[in-house]
């Protein structure tokens, strides 16, 4: 049987924490419910099942020949740029005539910063506390500059939207940790400093966040990104820009930005 449109395959890192699974599929199944006549398909990195390697296994025993691979990722740190190809390259060269393509990671994007407005807003925020707010931007972390550097962009940008301060902040790997973030905040005079979660999932770093921040004083922590509807509307703005790409490229993998 043959798949005129792509299949959208979501792949995540996984986690021993069953939040992390649950929000995953809570996510996809948003995304599915915005585009009903698309496939959409998900995948686990480590942890959890099933595996990337499976699901394709089981795509090209059901005919499928073109798939689109989502990174559930916000920056294109090592595992975007090592793992996620490393595990298609090894599953597509058993599957011939099965076609790859590879979209951009989540991040950086416009709906991105509105969902997380959307966790403040959640949290108790209203849009007269902006002014008076200091926010501390808080991402899983990373050791390669690319994703640091996007991350510190990200604070800037969203800064110039009215907030009085955004800090960028990280759970590990990179500098300065939360309760560093929010301490530094209040040192430097502002009355209300807020926590964001800059991650996808719940799991063991973004409850590091939450520990920090509460450890710090911090007024409020937002909810994780998690199932909102701005991250499902991305999912399948990055499949779209990927599904436009020339095809034809069968049993190699080659990584395409969306």
């Amino acid at each position: 049987m043959h798949h005129a449109r792509p299949v959208l395959l979501v792949i995540a890192h996984g986690s021993r924490d069953p939040r992390h699974a649950a929000t995953v599929h809570a996510l996809t199944r948003r995304a599915r419910a915005l585009r009903p006549g698309l496939r959409v398909e998900t995948a686990f990195l480590d942890f959890n099942a099933p595996r990337v390697e499976q699901v394709l296994s089981a795509l090209h025993g059901a005919g499928v020949r073109e798939v689109v691979a989502l990174p559930l990722l916000l920056t294109r740190a090592f595992h975007a740029k090592a793992d996620v190809p490393a595990v298609l390259s090894e599953a597509t060269a058993r599957l011939p005539g099965l076609t790859v393509r590879v979209a951009e990671v989540l991040g950086p994007s416009p709906l991105l910063v509105s969902a997380l407005e959307r966790r403040l807003a959640e949290a108790g925020l209203t849009p007269a506390d902006r002014a008076t707010t200091a926010v501390v931007l808080a991402s899983a972390g990373s050791s390669d500059p690319e994703a640091i550097a996007v991350i510190a962009e990200t604070a800037r940008e969203w800064r110039h939207t009215g907030w009085c301060a955004v800090r960028p902040a990280f759970a590990s790997a990179a500098l300065p940790r939360t309760e560093d973030a929010v301490r530094e905040l209040r040192a430097e005079g502002h009355r209300r400093v807020v926590v964001a979660p800059y991650v996808i999932a719940p799991g063991r770093l973004p409850d590091r966040i939450a520990a920090g921040a509460e450890a710090a004083g911090a007024d409020l922590v937002a909810d994780v990104l998690g199932a909102a509807p701005e991250l499902a509307l991305l999912l399948l703005h990055r499949y779209d820009a990927a599904a436009r790409l020339p095809t034809r490229l069968p049993t190699r993998l080659r990584t395409r930005v969306a």
